[in-house]
Order: structure tokens, then sequence, then C-alpha cells
């Protein structure tokens, strides 16, 4: 049976969960003992160990999934508060699914399983692409990472009210969204999918500011040959 438009947004939104524990075990935003090995949608995936950061991300992905967004961004930063790395995660809507409907199964839409699959190949393409990135286990400054939404027809995120609702959301550092992108900055495109209800790709950016570093730190490290 294919997906309805609701359950599109719960798959997504389990994805999105999986992908961010999984970026930041691959990109030491954490040390590695923090997280532990699993495996979903038939891919290894990594799992924090911290309940408080379990609940952080369990929280974002709510607040995520309650909001009309086009564009979703992990960002890691350094302690200068300056984004090094963005995997920005964009979404389309391919279809209009008026509020009544959307525990329909919507025609020529993805079935589960074959969602599933593409969760598979993002993740192994996720795996395959980061190993191509500088690494960041020889970065003496700590790291740490934010959630950037980007709103559909400028819209205004929704606030939290009180503690039991997700996380609020405040207005993002430029240097952090993809319109604070420099045009130095590296691009690497992951995978695309379309599910006939949404549309959504991944895509890494490593800012200039981690290009230059990484340049001046491969200079200052170059011998002289006798």
């Amino acid at each position: 049976m294919s997906l309805t438009y609701n359950d599109t947004i719960v798959a997504l939104c389990e994805f999105f969960e999986v992908t961010i524990h999984t970026i930041l075990c691959l990109r030491r935003v954490y040390p590695a003992q923090v997280f532990v090995r699993r495996k979903k949608y038939d891919a290894p995936v990594f799992q924090s160990r911290s309940p408080s950061l379990n609940e952080y991300i369990a929280s974002l992905v709510k607040s995520v999934g309650q909001e009309l967004v086009s564009c979703v961004a992990i960002v890691i930063k350094n302690q200068s508060d300056v984004a090094l790395e963005r995997f920005v995660l964009s979404i389309q809507s391919a279809v209009n699914v008026d509020p009544e409907h959307r525990d329909t199964p919507i025609p020529d839409a993805m079935t589960k399983a074959s969602l599933q699959q593409q969760f598979r190949s993002f993740l192994v393409s996720l795996g395959t692409v980061e190993g191509q990135m500088v690494d960041n286990s020889d970065d003496q400054e700590q790291l740490s990472f934010t959630v950037i939404l980007e709103m559909k027809d400028h819209n205004v995120p929704s606030s939290a009210p009180n503690e039991q609702d997700p996380v609020p959301w405040m207005p993002a550092v430029v240097q952090h969204t993809t319109e604070g992108v420099d045009k130095d900055a590296e691009l690497y495109m992951v995978r695309a999918i379309e599910t006939g209800i949404f549309n959504f790709s991944l895509a890494i950016q490593e800012s200039r500011e981690k290009v230059d570093r990484e340049k001046s730190r491969l200079s200052k490290g170059k011998v002289k040959q006798l």
C-alpha cells in the first residue's frame, strides 16, 4: 500500500532523528564512546548513549515535524560559534493534500518498504561522502551543533509556551544558514529521493573558514625536501 501524507511525515522525522545521531558521531562532535553502533533500515548507524542528548534531539525532531519547512540544516560549529559544516536536508512538497485526506494513501506514492530502502541508500551514501571530508578528529577546538529551520513562504516557527512542549526556536545566526554560505565553500551532494509526496535531498557544505584553516594547517605541515 502506498504511503499517506502523515505516514511520510512520521517516517521522515524518524529518519531525521537517526541521521542527526549518526552525523554527530561521524563528525566527532562528541567522543566516540558517547555512541553505540546500531542497525536501522538495514544500514549501520549510531545512537547516543546520553539520555539528555537523546531527549534534546527527539525534541528538536518533534518541533521540525510540526513546522512547514523548506530546509533543515544540522550545523557543526566551533567554540567561536562559526559554522564549519552544514548538513542540509532540502524538502519540497510534490502534492497538495487537504488536512482531511492526510491519512489516505496517495496514488503513485512510495510504499513504506520502498521508502525504507531509500533511507538505507541515503545512509550508505552519507557514510561514503563523509569519508571524503576533512576529519574533525584533529580539531583542537571543542565542537557543538545547532539545527536551523528555513521556513516555507517566510513563515515564522511556532514557539513553545511551556517546558512540556518541544524546544522553542530562535532567529538563526546568518553565517549558520544556507544564505550565509560563502562561494568558496566545498559542496558535496549525498542523495535525493522522490517519494511521491515529498521530495528531499541531502547536501553537505564545508565552510570557507574550515577550508582555509585546513589549507593553512597543511601548509604549515609541509617539510622541505633535501
